[in-house]
């Protein structure tokens, strides 16, 4: 039996962000998408998800989900069978980066809402050529249906998470670290650096994606994700 896959969208995402992934894989296995919507810290989001979570799963997540992913490890690292973080960053905020999000809040409680995420997710984050513009409007549109309240709770909740290098560095589970080549927001080289830190991790770089690969690139990411999947379980040293 196929354990049952988790994935957690970014920031200002819902399930569309996995839209070919959860077409792909739910013909094989059962496939949830967790929300990031409730909490205004990392701590509480991933309570809220591990609380309807099934005993044991196979986490993926993106950006910000894969921030929850790895907080997720940190509590519960027995009940995940393989772990896959995309795009995404295991560093706490430094104050100065924690207070460039402020402008944003600004922006927001100002009603600028389609305003603000243009500025947050650029075309520049992207991978040139002509699906960058359609995926900037799927990312806006799933932006727009969650609303202003659940950015600001967002917002709240990056500024102060937690540095999770040592929780990598304990993962003992098949680990995947998945980025775009063309990742502006989330650099190739933090990757490396993350996959450097957990034992067995395999780095893959998506040379047609940036920080949106799921949308960027569905048959590569699919076709990781299925080399990720049929791992072996467990691995020692």
């Amino acid at each position: 039996m196929n354990e049952p896959l988790v994935l957690i969208p970014g920031m200002m995402c819902d399930a569309r962000l996995f839209e070919p992934q959860v077409a792909h894989f739910s013909r094989e296995r059962n496939v949830m998408v967790a929300s990031a919507a409730q909490g205004e810290r990392i701590e509480e989001i991933a309570s809220a998800i591990l609380t309807a979570l099934p005993q044991k799963f196979a986490l993926a997540g993106l950006s910000m989900g894969g921030i929850i992913a790895m907080e997720i490890l940190r509590r519960a690292p027995d009940r995940i069978t393989r772990l896959c973080l995309m795009d995404t960053n295991p560093l706490a905020e430094t104050p100065q980066s924690a207070a460039a999000y402020e402008p944003m809040v600004v922006g927001i409680k100002a009603g600028r809402l389609v305003e603000v995420m243009r500025g947050f997710l650029k075309p520049e984050y992207l991978a040139p050529g002509p699906g960058r513009l359609e995926v900037l409007a799927r990312m806006q549109e799933m932006a727009e249906a969650l609303g202003p309240e659940v950015f600001l709770r967002q917002i709240k909740a990056l500024q102060r998470r937690r540095d999770q290098q040592a929780a990598l560095r304990r993962a003992r589970m098949p680990a995947l670290v998945m980025c775009g080549a063309h990742d502006g927001l989330t650099p190739v080289k933090r990757h490396e650096f993350m996959a450097e830190l957990i034992p067995y991790a395999e780095l893959a770089v998506i040379e047609e994606a940036g920080h949106v690969p799921t949308l960027e690139a569905p048959d590569a990411v699919n076709g990781l994700l299925e080399g990720w999947l049929r791992q072996p379980y467990v691995l020692r040293d």
